[in-house]
């Protein structure tokens, strides 16, 4: 499990699962010809995208960014179409750490799409029960909203599945919310409740954009998913929240990435000056 410090909080990056979609969804608008030089595709045109939850630690709270994949929720079909060859095993990642599921105290969701949500409830004696007993899961209001009463597009990612059985867990914000040294903000976008989180310690920071900037290879303000249902929304948001984090010199972090779990870019935004590698 990869570490990074941001001033006296610790990350660490647990194992939520791995899937593979198609590169052509995750870049949108942008050419292959260019996506493909800083993230390569498969023989099916598929790029892998790993569901890795961030546990921040910070004094005696321990809390998840993201929640990952989920195991064995998925049928047949539903494995296949999101190119799943690994499900989550954070109880495992936990265990390793000294910890347990019934340790974690919250759980940001930038958003509630089911590779992200996936992993908060589990199948015990056949129905749905909630993974992390002892926690608050925090998430925006409108996503909350969604969550629950979905559209006739993003009923394809929210899942009552993941929901029903937290319900009672769920703390929704406004615009945003902190604890300590942490910040969720929200900005729309990728979805319409969709948050980025900020991590400030010691003069140090690391930002979590979620889905805006999924991986290191999405930086560009104008590389944008498919998948976002309000691209022009995520532009405007990597638009003010980019500069304002390479000003700060900040770690960018990644739930997705195949390559990274953090960079560093020099002022101009061009070139990584620092990076965490993911392990595979």
């Amino acid at each position: 499990m990869e570490t990074l410090k941001v001033g006296n909080v610790t990350l660490t990056w647990l194992s939520g699962g791995v899937t593979n979609l198609d590169g052509g969804a995750m870049f949108g608008v942008v050419p292959k010809a260019l996506w493909s030089k800083k993230y390569p595709a498969n023989e099916k045109n598929q790029i892998e995208l790993p569901t890795d939850p961030i546990l921040v630690q910070t004094g005696n709270k321990n809390i998840l960014i993201e929640a990952g994949l989920g195991k064995g929720k998925l049928s047949e079909k539903q494995l296949r179409n999101f190119g799943v060859t690994a499900e989550s095993n954070i109880e495992g990642s936990l265990q390793e750490l000294g910890l347990t599921t019934n340790d974690i105290d919250y759980v940001l969701m930038t958003h509630m799409h089911n590779d992200h949500a996936g992993g908060l409830t589990k199948i015990v004696n056949g129905t749905f029960q909630t993974t992390f007993p002892n926690a608050k899961i925090v998430t925006s209001s409108i996503e909350w909203e969604e969550m629950r009463n979905p559209n006739i597009r993003s009923k394809a990612t929210y899942f009552r599945e993941n929901w029903e059985a937290v319900e009672s867990q769920v703390t929704p914000f406004e615009q945003s919310w902190s604890f300590g040294p942490i910040q969720m903000i929200h900005t729309g976008g990728h979805s319409n409740g969709h948050s980025i989180i900020i991590i400030e310690d010691g003069g140090e920071m690391a930002i979590h954009f979620g889905d805006l900037m999924g991986t290191h290879a999405h930086q560009n303000v104008l590389w944008v998913m498919a998948y976002d249902d309000y691209p022009m929304d995520s532009i405007r948001a990597k638009q003010k929240w980019l500069p304002y984090a390479l000003e700060r010199n900040a770690w960018f972090t990644f739930y997705h990435d195949a390559f990274y779990r953090a960079v560093k870019w020099g002022q101009d935004g061009k070139e990584i000056t620092e990076s965490l590698k993911r392990q595979k």
